[in-house]
Protein backbone atom coordinates (compact mmCIF):
# COMPACT_ATOMS: atom_id res chain seq x y z
CA UNK A 1 0.00 0.00 0.00
CA UNK A 2 0.79 4.00 -0.24
CA UNK A 3 1.50 6.42 2.00
CA UNK A 4 -0.91 8.53 -0.62
CA UNK A 5 -3.85 6.22 1.10
CA UNK A 6 -4.50 7.78 4.75
CA UNK A 7 -7.30 5.61 7.17
CA UNK A 8 -9.58 7.57 8.72
CA UNK A 9 -7.33 6.65 12.38
CA UNK A 10 -5.00 8.61 10.49
CA UNK A 11 -7.22 11.89 9.81
CA UNK A 12 -8.99 11.87 12.98
CA UNK A 13 -5.74 11.91 14.53
CA UNK A 14 -4.83 15.14 12.27
CA UNK A 15 -7.75 16.84 12.31
CA UNK A 16 -6.24 19.68 14.28
CA UNK A 17 -2.96 19.81 12.33
CA UNK A 18 -2.71 23.07 10.93
CA UNK A 19 -0.01 21.66 7.85
CA UNK A 20 -3.24 19.27 6.64
CA UNK A 21 -6.14 20.89 4.56
CA UNK A 22 -9.01 18.80 4.02
CA UNK A 23 -11.14 19.06 0.90
CA UNK A 24 -14.59 17.03 -0.13
CA UNK A 25 -15.75 17.20 -3.87
CA UNK A 26 -19.20 16.37 -4.55
CA UNK A 27 -20.72 15.58 -7.70
CA UNK A 28 -24.12 17.70 -7.87
CA UNK A 29 -23.18 20.75 -5.68
CA UNK A 30 -22.67 20.62 -1.63
CA UNK A 31 -25.86 19.13 -0.67
CA UNK A 32 -24.06 16.58 1.03
CA UNK A 33 -21.55 18.50 2.43
CA UNK A 34 -23.91 20.95 4.05
CA UNK A 35 -25.86 18.09 5.67
CA UNK A 36 -22.37 16.82 7.03
CA UNK A 37 -18.86 17.03 6.66
CA UNK A 38 -15.33 16.17 8.60
CA UNK A 39 -14.03 18.55 11.22
CA UNK A 40 -12.63 21.25 8.94
CA UNK A 41 -12.98 20.19 5.38
CA UNK A 42 -13.56 22.72 2.86
CA UNK A 43 -16.21 21.84 0.32
CA UNK A 44 -16.99 22.07 -3.33
CA UNK A 45 -18.63 21.05 -6.32
CA UNK A 46 -15.93 19.73 -7.96
CA UNK A 47 -15.48 21.95 -11.03
CA UNK A 48 -15.97 24.57 -9.05
CA UNK A 49 -11.91 24.02 -7.72
CA UNK A 50 -10.82 21.79 -9.99
CA UNK A 51 -11.49 23.10 -13.82
CA UNK A 52 -10.99 26.45 -15.08
CA UNK A 53 -13.90 28.45 -15.03
CA UNK A 54 -13.89 29.38 -18.82
CA UNK A 55 -12.45 26.10 -20.74
CA UNK A 56 -12.54 22.72 -20.53
CA UNK A 57 -9.53 22.13 -18.93
CA UNK A 58 -7.66 22.22 -15.47
CA UNK A 59 -6.62 25.58 -14.08
CA UNK A 60 -3.59 27.35 -15.08
CA UNK A 61 -0.61 27.34 -13.10
CA UNK A 62 -1.30 30.74 -11.48
CA UNK A 63 -5.44 29.90 -11.02
CA UNK A 64 -4.38 26.83 -9.20
CA UNK A 65 -1.59 28.64 -7.05
CA UNK A 66 -4.19 31.05 -6.41
CA UNK A 67 -6.85 28.77 -5.47
CA UNK A 68 -4.43 26.77 -3.03
CA UNK A 69 -3.27 30.02 -1.74
CA UNK A 70 -6.97 31.06 -0.74
CA UNK A 71 -7.40 28.15 1.03
CA UNK A 72 -4.54 28.05 3.34
CA UNK A 73 -2.95 25.35 0.85
CA UNK A 74 0.86 26.23 1.30
CA UNK A 75 3.90 24.62 -0.92
CA UNK A 76 4.25 21.81 1.88
CA UNK A 77 0.49 21.79 3.06
CA UNK A 78 -0.56 17.56 2.69
CA UNK A 79 -3.81 17.72 0.76
CA UNK A 80 -6.50 14.90 1.73
CA UNK A 81 -9.07 14.69 -0.48
CA UNK A 82 -12.19 12.84 -0.45
CA UNK A 83 -15.47 12.95 -2.40
CA UNK A 84 -19.70 12.02 -2.69
CA UNK A 85 -19.17 9.52 -4.05
CA UNK A 86 -15.90 8.00 -3.78
CA UNK A 87 -14.58 9.23 -7.36
CA UNK A 88 -14.89 12.49 -6.80
CA UNK A 89 -11.99 12.40 -4.12
CA UNK A 90 -10.10 10.42 -6.09
CA UNK A 91 -10.45 12.82 -8.98
CA UNK A 92 -9.64 15.58 -6.36
CA UNK A 93 -6.30 13.38 -5.63
CA UNK A 94 -5.54 12.76 -9.46
CA UNK A 95 -6.19 16.80 -10.88
CA UNK A 96 -3.66 17.89 -7.52
CA UNK A 97 -1.08 15.19 -8.17
CA UNK A 98 -1.37 16.08 -12.07
CA UNK A 99 -1.23 19.65 -11.37
CA UNK A 100 2.24 19.15 -9.19
CA UNK A 101 0.82 19.59 -5.48
CA UNK A 102 3.62 17.50 -3.67
CA UNK A 103 1.72 16.09 -0.86
CA UNK A 104 -2.00 14.74 -1.49
CA UNK A 105 -3.63 11.86 -0.56
CA UNK A 106 -6.90 9.98 -0.34
CA UNK A 107 -8.98 9.44 2.84
CA UNK A 108 -9.97 5.28 1.99
CA UNK A 109 -13.46 4.85 2.42
CA UNK A 110 -14.47 8.17 2.39
CA UNK A 111 -18.03 9.68 3.72
CA UNK A 112 -19.14 5.80 4.25
CA UNK A 113 -16.43 4.16 6.48
CA UNK A 114 -16.06 7.70 8.04
CA UNK A 115 -19.84 8.06 9.05
CA UNK A 116 -20.29 3.84 9.36
CA UNK A 117 -17.58 4.16 12.25
CA UNK A 118 -18.84 7.10 14.09
CA UNK A 119 -16.66 9.56 13.49
CA UNK A 120 -16.71 13.20 14.17
CA UNK A 121 -18.89 15.46 12.07
CA UNK A 122 -20.27 18.61 11.72
CA UNK A 123 -22.44 20.96 9.90
CA UNK A 124 -20.36 24.40 10.66
CA UNK A 125 -18.51 25.90 8.05
CA UNK A 126 -15.01 25.51 8.70
CA UNK A 127 -12.92 28.74 9.86
CA UNK A 128 -11.59 30.62 7.22
CA UNK A 129 -8.12 30.05 6.42
CA UNK A 130 -5.21 32.73 6.31
CA UNK A 131 -4.35 32.59 2.93
CA UNK A 132 -1.06 31.14 2.20
CA UNK A 133 1.70 31.42 -0.29
CA UNK A 134 1.80 29.22 -2.90
CA UNK A 135 4.31 29.11 -5.64
CA UNK A 136 2.93 27.96 -9.02
CA UNK A 137 3.88 25.12 -10.88
CA UNK A 138 5.58 25.57 -14.27
CA UNK A 139 4.52 21.99 -15.66
CA UNK A 140 2.26 19.94 -15.30
CA UNK A 141 2.79 15.53 -15.25
CA UNK A 142 1.59 14.72 -18.81
CA UNK A 143 2.90 11.11 -18.38
CA UNK A 144 0.14 10.63 -16.04
CA UNK A 145 -2.93 11.78 -18.98
CA UNK A 146 -3.60 11.21 -23.14
CA UNK A 147 -5.21 13.11 -25.51
CA UNK A 148 -8.29 11.73 -27.75
CA UNK A 149 -5.84 11.94 -30.55
CA UNK A 150 -3.01 10.00 -29.06
CA UNK A 151 -5.91 7.65 -28.44
CA UNK A 152 -6.82 7.47 -32.25
CA UNK A 153 -3.91 6.89 -33.38
CA UNK A 154 -3.04 4.02 -31.60
CA UNK A 155 -6.74 2.07 -31.86
CA UNK A 156 -5.23 -0.82 -34.12
CA UNK A 157 -2.40 -1.79 -31.50
CA UNK A 158 -4.86 -0.86 -28.07
CA UNK A 159 -7.43 -3.23 -29.60
CA UNK A 160 -4.65 -6.02 -29.80
CA UNK A 161 -4.02 -5.38 -26.90
CA UNK A 162 -0.09 -7.11 -26.55
CA UNK A 163 1.62 -3.88 -25.32
CA UNK A 164 -1.23 -1.74 -24.30
CA UNK A 165 -4.48 -2.17 -22.85
CA UNK A 166 -7.88 0.57 -23.11
CA UNK A 167 -9.98 -0.07 -20.02
CA UNK A 168 -13.53 1.35 -19.68
CA UNK A 169 -14.70 1.54 -15.99
CA UNK A 170 -18.37 3.08 -16.79
CA UNK A 171 -21.23 1.07 -15.80
CA UNK A 172 -22.27 -2.22 -17.79
CA UNK A 173 -25.19 -0.12 -19.36
CA UNK A 174 -22.72 2.84 -20.25
CA UNK A 175 -20.02 0.27 -22.13
CA UNK A 176 -22.76 -1.47 -23.79
CA UNK A 177 -23.90 1.42 -25.41
CA UNK A 178 -27.77 1.37 -23.48
CA UNK A 179 -27.04 4.67 -22.02
CA UNK A 180 -24.36 7.62 -22.11
CA UNK A 181 -24.77 8.11 -18.43
CA UNK A 182 -25.13 5.60 -15.52
CA UNK A 183 -28.66 4.46 -14.27
CA UNK A 184 -30.53 6.71 -11.88
CA UNK A 185 -28.34 10.26 -13.64
CA UNK A 186 -29.77 12.12 -16.15
CA UNK A 187 -28.82 10.33 -19.68
CA UNK A 188 -26.68 13.23 -21.01
CA UNK A 189 -23.13 13.25 -22.15
CA UNK A 190 -21.93 12.53 -25.24
CA UNK A 191 -24.02 12.67 -28.51
CA UNK A 192 -23.71 8.76 -28.86
CA UNK A 193 -23.69 6.15 -26.89
CA UNK A 194 -21.36 3.10 -27.15
CA UNK A 195 -17.55 2.37 -26.28
CA UNK A 196 -14.30 3.00 -27.63
CA UNK A 197 -13.15 0.63 -29.83
CA UNK A 198 -11.18 -2.37 -28.28
CA UNK A 199 -11.92 -1.06 -24.76
CA UNK A 200 -12.13 -3.62 -22.17
CA UNK A 201 -14.58 -3.72 -19.20
CA UNK A 202 -13.53 -3.29 -15.75
CA UNK A 203 -16.41 -1.42 -13.79
CA UNK A 204 -14.88 0.56 -11.29
CA UNK A 205 -17.29 -0.63 -8.30
CA UNK A 206 -15.06 -4.21 -8.70
CA UNK A 207 -12.31 -2.27 -7.01
CA UNK A 208 -14.44 -1.22 -3.70
CA UNK A 209 -15.73 -2.82 -0.26
CA UNK A 210 -19.49 -1.97 0.62
CA UNK A 211 -17.67 0.33 2.84
CA UNK A 212 -16.08 2.15 -0.29
CA UNK A 213 -12.62 0.81 1.07
CA UNK A 214 -10.12 -0.71 -1.78
CA UNK A 215 -10.33 -4.36 -1.84
CA UNK A 216 -6.75 -6.21 -1.27
CA UNK A 217 -4.01 -5.76 -3.62
CA UNK A 218 -4.28 -9.43 -4.28
CA UNK A 219 -8.15 -9.43 -5.67
CA UNK A 220 -7.31 -6.16 -7.18
CA UNK A 221 -4.09 -7.64 -9.00
CA UNK A 222 -6.67 -10.06 -10.69
CA UNK A 223 -9.59 -7.52 -11.31
CA UNK A 224 -6.81 -6.29 -13.52
CA UNK A 225 -5.08 -9.56 -14.88
CA UNK A 226 -8.22 -10.92 -16.07
CA UNK A 227 -8.81 -8.01 -18.59
CA UNK A 228 -4.93 -8.10 -19.55
CA UNK A 229 -4.33 -5.22 -17.93
CA UNK A 230 -0.80 -6.58 -16.42
CA UNK A 231 1.64 -4.03 -14.77
CA UNK A 232 4.38 -4.27 -17.74
CA UNK A 233 1.90 -3.00 -20.28
CA UNK A 234 1.10 0.38 -20.74
CA UNK A 235 -3.20 0.83 -19.78
CA UNK A 236 -5.21 4.06 -20.45
CA UNK A 237 -8.28 4.21 -18.13
CA UNK A 238 -11.44 5.93 -19.54
CA UNK A 239 -15.06 6.47 -17.81
CA UNK A 240 -17.44 9.51 -18.69
CA UNK A 241 -15.78 12.02 -17.30
CA UNK A 242 -12.58 10.52 -16.08
CA UNK A 243 -13.67 10.67 -12.11
CA UNK A 244 -14.31 6.69 -11.88
CA UNK A 245 -10.97 6.47 -14.52
CA UNK A 246 -9.10 8.20 -12.14
CA UNK A 247 -10.19 5.56 -9.13
CA UNK A 248 -8.79 2.87 -11.08
CA UNK A 249 -5.75 5.16 -11.84
CA UNK A 250 -4.97 5.32 -7.91
CA UNK A 251 -5.52 1.44 -7.69
CA UNK A 252 -3.28 0.54 -10.55
CA UNK A 253 -0.35 3.33 -9.35
CA UNK A 254 -0.30 3.80 -6.00
CA UNK A 255 -2.00 0.46 -4.63
CA UNK A 256 -0.38 -2.21 -7.28
CA UNK A 257 3.01 -0.27 -8.32
CA UNK A 258 2.12 0.18 -12.13
CA UNK A 259 4.66 2.69 -13.83
CA UNK A 260 2.46 3.02 -17.18
CA UNK A 261 -0.66 4.13 -16.50
CA UNK A 262 -2.55 7.55 -17.95
CA UNK A 263 -6.21 8.70 -17.71
CA UNK A 264 -8.12 9.81 -20.76
CA UNK A 265 -9.95 12.79 -18.94
CA UNK A 266 -12.28 13.62 -21.83
CA UNK A 267 -13.69 10.25 -21.76
CA UNK A 268 -16.56 9.66 -23.21
CA UNK A 269 -17.86 12.90 -23.09
CA UNK A 270 -15.33 13.89 -25.50
CA UNK A 271 -15.36 10.79 -27.72
CA UNK A 272 -19.18 9.95 -27.81
CA UNK A 273 -19.36 13.91 -29.44
CA UNK A 274 -16.59 13.91 -31.53
CA UNK A 275 -17.03 13.82 -35.24
CA UNK A 276 -15.75 11.00 -37.36
CA UNK A 277 -14.20 8.71 -34.79
CA UNK A 278 -15.76 4.90 -34.41
CA UNK A 279 -17.50 3.51 -31.81
CA UNK A 280 -18.43 0.25 -30.50
CA UNK A 281 -21.66 -1.24 -29.22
Amino acid sequence: MTDRLVTPDWLEEHLDDPNVVILEFDWTGTESYDDWHIPGAHGFFWKDLLWDDAIRDFPSPELFAERCAALGISDDTTVVCYGDPVQFGTYGWWVFTYLGHKDVRLLNGGRVLWEKQGRPMTSDAPTRPTPASYTPKGARNDSMRVRFSEILERLDALKAGDDAILLDHRSPEEYKGERVNMIGAPDVGAERAGRIPGARHLFFDEFLNDDMTFKSAEELRSLLSARGATADKDVISYCRLSHRATLAYFVMTELLGYESVRSYDGSWTEWGSLVGVPIEK
